[in-house]
């Protein structure tokens, strides 16, 4: 007999049978322990029992506990109470999901023991993560076969379909949906097809399939700006991908690739296959088509080989293997292009790089070991010019290759490595090639905090080290050879609130043995120096407002005294010295070069003074203003050899140094602005001068400004920008929302200029536009890299991204992330998407 009014069955699966004559409904349903919902069952003169199931019949707004009475005036529905669960789970446990409860509501239901239910009205099904609507339901209780006609909706973790008719078996998944439409929640994809196949819990198969990413638009006559038309389209959960069989990738209508067979991501999981073929126009190679294959071979293990071809030079055969173990890591980079015409050879490269760390193995020896290799080497000098971006290497022209070995224990540490360069030479700026080191040991024991004769707080080291120095002596102009050294030091820090005083002293022992003879017919040299260095601050602060605002002011006076003999070292090879970098941070230090084979005769005492406001609540510096000076005691008469290696250059003589002056200012997170001034107060101009800025006023808007001088050397301009251009031509953009940029219709302009003024041209160049259209990003960018003084690099990189799909194009977003400061991508996820999102 069937019953009339809003109803609700909950289907609880149990072995349970109730007789006719016993049918129930509850008057509540209190909860137990875990989140269970527990009927408690009283007399009631109408109610549904079904064999295998335990059915309950809440009568909606009508009384609970009291039978319907008509149309009469009726009780207020007592207050259910539950329990919170405490987090909502996204996935249930196996033994879990098997004992979820089903729950099906319609405002007509009729049914049979061991039978059919049929819902009609506002049906629906729902079990955990399974939700079922439509105008009329179905359920075969027997092998829960569930049918549903008439505006159906199925909703499977956040996954919706919709359509007129649907079978489906709610226990393994399997059925068929006519004619339905998609929403698919982790990409946001979305489409239509004439029918859908479950074929499980986590695989689907759509027929003649329409899929995109961008919105859905009421009406019948969707036409997305993007879409995957296909035969058939099957959907994979657990690989996360989507596979396509006789498709076609069309924008705006028109097809722009084509395949039997492809498949594409449903996630930003990895997976194997075709990757999009990358496309750009360079003035060298000419048109560059690239057709990568991407192999995961494993989770820790995945391969990319990248074909290239290159209409005025061929086919360039490049591949990427990466690999990841708990205690190594590391990949190799390689390409090979035969019979390149522009050279009329073979042209190579190849880039690898390993990191292992050997703690607990036998060549730890008890402490903690590791292993590094970098390995770079390409077939001839022209590489660099050929293919600028062809190496990862911060100097195009110095491709260096390492093996080191390092172990450490307690206050000894050891390391033992070879370092070769090979040097790109170029007739028409060489450059001196660096020495190789085959090998490198070195031995250090060091104690921090130790009690030295009575005194507490004591650092000191030793250092020894030997290196055998390679290059050929034609480039170089000296001789190679053999040089151990060892350097002791000690020094103690005394320091108390408001001040400190460290002092150090230093001994540096060098002896070196030469393949051919010095200038003098000596084939060895030795050299002893000491160091004695002198450290003092005084530290004092306020409380201070400036312009409305409180800081924590502090005043840092600093004075820093060196002295170091003169050793006559104009006959010593030099192997690896270089004049430090003149600066706040060298200034106050003992040697004026890097390395070992120059030890700067500094007689002097540096003072200066820095002065800091810092936020009281959260001490963050908002402005630091910095001066230094040196004062010689005695003419520096220790230098450089010149660039043949000959001794050359003369002594400093000057008591006073050039004067640094420094300031650095962020008021506020938006602005931040940065000067840095080399003074010579004897010629009374800036030797070096560097002035920046930056504007942030919010993400996806930043703008960058730099000036730099070197005196007689180069002056420069350098302007970096992202910035929407609604801004500036139309209503300004609104806020970004989830971690994305800011909104569909919007075009942003990116790049970066940097500008020499004495050339009076562009020296590097990379400047483009987005699109943000919503469910796909166009860019467009040129590129420019200043090869020699004559020619440069040029070439043309555009995009198009299908979010949630693929990228189509070249690869720009590298190059602007490297170029512009502060460059931010524009589909940037902060959260995965939840299926509680779509949860109705």
């Amino acid at each position: 007999m069937p019953i009339r009014g809003p109803r609700t069955l909950l289907i609880d699966l149990v072995n349970d049978f109730l007789p006719l004559n016993r049918r129930t409904h509850p008057p509540c349903v209190p909860a137990l322990p875990g989140g269970h919902l527990q009927p408690r069952l009283q007399a009631a003169p109408v109610a549904l029992a079904v064999r295998g199931l335990m059915a309950v019949l809440a009568l909606g707004a009508h009384t609970l506990g009291h039978a319907q009475s008509g149309d009469g005036d009726e009780a207020p529905r007592p207050a259910v109470s539950l329990r919170s669960s405490g987090m909502l789970l996204e996935t249930l446990p196996e033994d879990a999901k098997q004992q979820a409860p089903t729950f099906v509501s319609g405002e007509r239901i009729e049914g049979q023991t061991d039978g059919i239910t049929a819902v009609e009205g506002k049906a629906e099904l729902r079990r955990h993560d399974t939700v079922i609507r439509a105008d009329r339901l179905q359920l075969d209780q027997r092998t829960n076969e569930a049918q549903a006609k008439g505006n159906v909706l199925i909703n499977r973790s956040g996954d919706r379909f919709e359509g007129p008719e649907l079978k489906l078996n709610v226990d393994t998944f399997e059925g068929t949906f006519t004619q339905p439409t998609f929403n698919l929640l982790k990409n946001e994809g979305k489409g239509d097809a004439s029918r859908v196949d479950f074929l499980g819990e986590d695989k689907a198969v759509a027929h003649d399939a329409r899929y995109s990413t961008c919105p859905r638009t009421p009406g019948a006559d969707w036409m997305p700006d993007w879409l995957v038309r296909a035969t058939k389209i099957e959907f994979d959960n657990v690989a996360q991908t989507g596979t396509a069989t006789n498709g076609a990738l069309e924008f705006k209508g028109v097809p722009i690739l084509g395949w039997p067979y492809f498949s594409f991501p449903l996630t930003d999981a990895r997976k194997s296959g075709l990757l999009p073929p990358t496309l750009n126009i360079d003035n060298i190679s000419g048109l560059e088509v690239t057709l990568p294959y991407y192999l995961n071979i494993a989770p820790n293990l995945d391969a990319t080989l990248y074909p290239t071809l290159m209409s005025k030079r061929g086919v360039d055969l490049g591949a990427e293997v990466r690999y990841l173990q708990p205690t190594y890591a590391g990949l190799v980079r390689g390409a090979f292009l035969p019979s390149d015409p522009l050279r009329d050879a073979n042209r190579w490269g190849y880039t690898a790089q390993h990191n292992q760390n050997l703690t607990g193995s036998r060549a730890a020896f008890g402490g903690s070991a590791g292993l590094y290799l970098n390995l770079n080497r390409v077939s001839d000098n022209d590489y660099w010019r050929d293919f600028p971006r062809a190496t990862a290497s911060l100097t195009t022209r110095l491709l260096a290759s390492d093996a080191v070995y390092s172990w450490g224990q307690g206050p000894w540490s050891v390391s033992a490595g070879a370092y070769t360069w090979q040097t790109l030479q170029d007739v028409d700026a060489p450059i001196i090639p660096p020495y190789d080191r085959l090998p490198s040991v070195a031995v250090r024991y060091g104690r921090s905090d130790a009690q030295v004769a009575n005194l507490s707080g004591v650092d000191w080291s030793v250092l020894t080290e030997y290196t055998r120095f390679q290059s050929v002596p034609g480039l170089t102009g000296q001789t190679n050879g053999d040089r151990a050294l060892t350097v002791a030091e000690i020094s103690r820090r005394f320091q108390a609130p408001g001040w400190f005083v460290k002092p150090r002293a230093q001994l540096h022992a060098t002896q070196y043995s030469f393949d051919s003879a010095l200038a003098n017919g000596s084939r060895s040299a030795s050299r002893v120096l000491p160091t004695l260095s002198l450290d003092s601050g005084l530290i004092f602060e306020r409380d201070a407002s400036y312009f409305g605002r409180g800081f924590t002011q502090t005043l840092e006076p600093r004075a820093f005294f060196t002295w170091t003999p003169y050793r006559d070292q104009r006959l010593l090879p030099n192997y690896d010295s270089a004049a430090n970098d003149f600066n706040l941070a060298s200034i106050y230090t003992e040697n004026a070069f890097g390395g070992n084979d120059r030890i700067s005769d500094t007689r002097a005492v540096t003072v200066g003074v820095s002065s800091r406001l810092l936020d009281p609540d959260t001490g963050a510096e908002v402005v630091r203003l910095g001066v230094a000076q040196r004062y010689l005691f005695r003419d520096q008469n220790v230098f450089l050899p010149n660039s043949t290696g000959l001794a050359g250059g003369d002594p400093i003589n000057e008591r006073l140094s050039d004067i640094l002056l420094a300031a650095r200012v962020q008021w506020s997170p938006r602005w931040l602005t940065d000067a840095n001034v080399q003074y010579s107060p004897g010629n009374r101009e800036s030797v070096r001068t560097t002035l920046s800025g930056r504007y942030t006023p919010s993400n996806f808007r930043v703008l960058s400004a730099a000036y730099r001088l070197q005196r007689g050397s180069s002056e420069q301009f350098d302007v970096g920008w992202q910035w929407p251009l609604s801004d500036l031509f139309g209503e300004p953009a609104g806020p970004e929302v989830r971690g994305r940029a800011l909104g569909p219709g919007n075009w942003y302009s990116v790049g970066r200029i940097n500008y020499s003024v004495p050339d009076r041209k562009v020296v590097d160049l990379v400047a483009g536009f987005e699109f943000d259209a919503g469910c796909w990003l166009g860019r467009i960018v040129l590129e420019r890299l200043q090869r020699s003084n004559a020619s440069a690099n040029q070439r043309i990189l555009f995009q198009l991204e299908f979010s949630g799909f693929s990228r189509l194009g070249s690869n720009p977003l590298k190059t602007l992330k490297d170029n512009v400061p502060r460059y931010q991508y524009l589909r940037e996820e902060i959260n995965p998407p939840s299926r509680f999102q779509q949860y109705d």
